[in-house]
């Protein structure tokens, strides 16, 4: 099997609420999946630049759903990256922890007839979290990034990235203000998936 590697095909500015960043799209060998880089400044200069490994949420990043807390904690890593001044936020194209959205939103109606996230994937045929984080070193090397402050609730990510070879020195908590529309989705996470939120 060929080794993963992956090809920048474009790169823009975006100019933002936040800031101007620069998006890079890329291909890569092993799916047709185009991720994306969200970079400011120059991360590559840095020790060990603030990241965020974001997984494709439509529902919350673009529409703005309280079901979860993807598009809060979204603003909350370009706001602090900004802050900085310099980091990079990987946004991977994995759509509800990569089941598709078409499966997401049959998800969704599970949970509205009192299902929990973790078992509404079940009920699907699918486990909890199928999330695959094996392009995140390439897309780092890419960057020239092998060292990272990782912006994430969940210690199941770093103990992935770690072991795919990328040195994470801090975890900087995103924690969102529970709202009663996504409180039994955070509940789920902490209580069933291990998350780290103080919040709930």
């Amino acid at each position: 099997m060929n080794a993963l590697s992956v090809t920048k095909l474009a790169t823009a500015r975006i100019p933002t609420a936040y800031g101007e960043f620069q998006l890079i799209l890329f291909s890569n060998n092993r799916d047709t999946k185009e991720h994306l880089a969200l970079v400011m400044g120059h991360p590559e200069q840095h020790p060990a630049p603030l990241t965020r490994i974001h997984s494709e949420c439509i529902t919350g990043d673009v529409f703005g759903s309280q079901r979860c807390d993807c598009g809060e904690q979204l603003d909350m890593a370009m706001a602090a990256i900004a802050a900085e001044g310099c980091g990079v936020i990987l946004y991977l194209r994995q759509e509800g922890r990569n089941i598709g959205l078409f499966n997401k939103l049959r998800a969704y109606n599970l949970q509205d007839a009192g299902h929990d996230t973790v078992d509404a994937n079940l009920l699907l045929g699918h486990e909890p979290d199928e999330r695959d984080y094996a392009l995140v070193p390439q897309l780092l090397k890419s960057l020239h990034i092998d060292t990272i402050r990782l912006m994430t609730n969940n210690p199941h990510k770093i103990d992935e990235i770690t072991k795919l070879g990328i040195t994470v020195t801090e975890r900087v908590a995103l924690q969102v203000t529970p709202q009663q529309d996504n409180i039994s989705y955070l509940r789920t996470k902490a209580q069933r998936m291990a998350h780290l939120l103080d919040t709930i």
